[in-house]
């Protein structure tokens, strides 16, 4: 462990993540599909190398910043996969006359017409995907809702449909293997649908786009789908954990903090690592703000997240009361929290102090932030 580092720190387990980006790569080539990484979640270029080097065929990002950031690192075929709305249409169309090829995401009449518009006034043509609503976890349209027909006759001059799109969301409240399959194939069933509703109102839909972690590695086969979309199995976390598709030693990313203090009576083990370092999010809400771990990454079952403030973490023994926790967890000793939701505790941190998989020094790698 490198103790010298200034905490809270975002440590990333190099092995780690290169095993879970060979497993999905893995998984994809199986199913006979392309596979197109969400990077919302690492944010980080020497991250997404490391995917596209492995096999991905572009990215999908939840930012346009996200997707100038990659552009500028060299990759040219991205998907925004968040509704496009009209005051983001003039950054889209730089980053398109730039050189890249953006594909943007909508989902009502109003909006196509929008693009189309905008387009044809600039003199480009869009490439549009329809958001299709599979499990009612979130937007879209419904897979056999006539208005899909219309979006599709809307994006005519400036914009062209090139496909339709799916996030299983609802996915993430599964937590068996057999809900899980049954989740996919949903997924994968309701969008093939919508395409063919599509194609058989005379309008062209080369891409249909699926994709969660848990769904991508339950499917049973993807009949239909062209390609496929996933993003925090880079790290997992302790909602994937639950949910079924990880171990807790496949989670490449943990909060690095100190024991600053102690409230024997109370049981409380006091640290620099509190929710601004682990973000709010409480995931299913049983690990309280994380999973606690010694400084190795071993867990420490007996010491729950319940209660934090800004920058301190309380920690709180819960088992055989004699214990001297002030000897058990002394002032200056480091503890690792395994985060509920990687995409979250990432985005409170500037950079990933990365624990190198052939050893050696450990490198700093960027990660950016906002929109």
């Amino acid at each position: 462990m490198n103790t010298t580092l200034e905490t809270p720190a975002l440590l990333l387990d190099e092995a780690r993540m290169m095993r879970n980006v060979a497993r999905m790569q893995s998984r994809m080539d199986q199913l006979g599909v392309a596979f197109r990484p969400h990077v919302k979640t690492s944010k980080c270029v020497e991250v997404v190398k490391r995917q596209m080097a492995a096999g991905s065929r572009g990215i999908t990002v939840s930012t346009l910043k996200e997707a100038e950031e990659f552009f500028c690192a060299g990759i040219n075929d991205i998907l925004y996969a968040v509704g496009i709305v009209p005051n983001k249409l003039d950054h889209a169309l730089k980053l398109i006359r730039d050189g890249l090829r953006l594909t943007l995401l909508l989902e009502s009449v109003a909006m196509a017409e929008q693009v189309a518009r905008h387009g044809a006034e600039h003199g480009v043509c869009y490439d549009v995907m329809i958001e299709i609503d599979t499990d009612g976890h979130r937007s879209g349209v419904k897979p056999d809702d006539p208005v899909l027909l219309q979006i599709a006759a809307a994006l005519q001059g400036g914009a062209r449909l090139k496909g339709v799109m799916t996030h299983a969301g609802a996915s993430y409240d599964c937590n068996t293997p057999e809900a899980l399959q049954a989740m996919a194939e949903q997924e994968r069933s309701r969008c093939v649908a919508a395409a063919t509703l599509l194609r058989n109102g005379g309008h062209t839909c080369e891409v249909v786009s699926v994709g969660s972690t848990p769904t991508a590695l339950s499917a049973q086969h993807l009949d239909g789908v062209t390609e496929v979309r996933a993003g925090v199995y880079i790290f997992f976390d302790m909602v994937m954990a639950d949910v079924g598709v990880c171990t807790i030693d496949e989670i490449a990313i943990s909060v690095l903090c100190t024991v600053i203090g102690h409230q024997p009576d109370q049981g409380w083990v006091i640290t620099d690592g509190g929710w601004m370092a682990m973000s709010r999010d409480l995931g299913r809400d049983h690990h309280g703000y994380g999973m606690v771990c010694d400084g190795d990454g071993q867990p420490v079952p007996e010491l729950g997240f319940g209660k934090a403030n800004q920058e301190h973490g309380v920690l709180q023994w819960r088992r055989e009361p004699g214990v001297d926790i002030t000897q058990r967890f002394p002032v200056g000793s480091s503890l690792r929290i395994l985060p509920n939701h990687a995409c979250a505790t990432a985005a409170q941190h500037g950079s990933y102090h990365v624990i190198p998989q052939n050893g050696g020094d450990w490198p700093v790698w960027p990660r950016f932030n906002g929109w």
